[in-house]
């Protein structure tokens, strides 16, 4: 199992704000000739861009919209139901919507990181692409407008607030409150599902944010931009979630991730993240 880094080794070997694709140390490691480590110009990068493709901006499109108007109408149909006195259930159980989103963040973002190839039907070139790209130019997703950036999560939210509309208009108004604190659940779950890849923008975008992007990622209530930096430590091994960051320090504690990695190597030989080295190593 991997051993956990030093403050001194995340410092040295992540993002600089100065240089958020990582290239400072290009002079001591490569030669002139070489293509910078990561960013646009790197080969595997550009690549895995022009593999975007007009039926998947399709879907990313269609998934937008309808998950957004499911948010409106979800929370017209809350606020019509919320009752004060059951503020207190409301607030823990959003709470725990929101880490159970944190995680689920975690979870896709390590088995997408880790396992799998660009080269698998389906979800290849459309869902495991972009975190190849992430890894080899970090601004890239700086550069992705509102469609591009939210598709693939808006898309996850969409079963979880449609079952919350069918719930508000097939219920009895007795039957949603005695569920209030479920739904409250579900909805702050599926926001906070949509949003994570915003958030996680937010944490690469190092000039223009607004202030109370700032204020939230300084009171770490979504992702900060210091702290996502640790993922960005090659390999990529650890701080895989995303949507608040919450969790990461005590999963990389108990080694939840490399303890999966481990198990699952043994069972299956396959080895972990061996088709995002195959794409770093394209500098020509």
């Amino acid at each position: 199992m991997m051993s956990l880094k030093s403050d001194q080794e995340i410092l040295e070997n992540s993002m600089h704000e100065d240089d958020p694709n990582g290239n400072s140390a290009l002079e001591q490691t490569f030669t002139e000739k070489t293509a910078p480590r990561w960013g646009p110009q790197h080969k595997g990068a550009q690549e895995l861009a022009q593999l975007y493709s007009p039926g998947k901006r399709a879907q990313e499109f269609i998934c937008v919209y309808t998950c957004i108007a499911l948010m409106i109408i979800d929370f017209v149909l809350i606020l019509k139901h919320f009752h004060f006195d059951r503020i207190i259930v409301t607030c823990i159980s959003a709470i725990c919507g929101i880490i159970t989103a944190d995680f689920g963040s975690g979870l896709v973002h390590w088995a997408a990181d880790t396992w799998g190839s660009v080269e698998l039907p389906i979800i290849g070139k459309n869902f495991l692409r972009p975190f190849r790209e992430h890894h080899l130019d970090p601004t890239s997703i700086t550069r992705h407008d509102f469609i591009e950036t939210n598709g693939d999560n808006f898309m996850v939210s969409i079963p979880i607030l449609g079952f919350l509309a069918y719930c508000f208009n097939t219920k009895s108004h007795t039957d949603i409150q005695q569920d209030f604190g479920w739904i409250s659940y579900l909805f702050l779950c599926s926001i906070f599902v949509a949003m994570t890849n915003q958030i996680h923008k937010w944490s690469h975008t190092y000039w223009g944010l607004p202030k109370w992007v700032l204020f939230m990622q300084n009171y770490h209530i979504v992702l900060p931009r210091k702290h996502h930096r640790i993922h960005h430590v090659a390999p990529h091994e650890t701080y895989f979630c995303i949507t608040t960051g919450w969790l990461n320090w005590p999963l990389e504690k108990l080694r939840f991730w490399s303890t999966l990695e481990c198990l699952i190597e043994f069972v299956t030989g396959l080895k972990p993240r061996d088709d995002d080295l195959k794409w770093a190593k394209k500098v020509t």
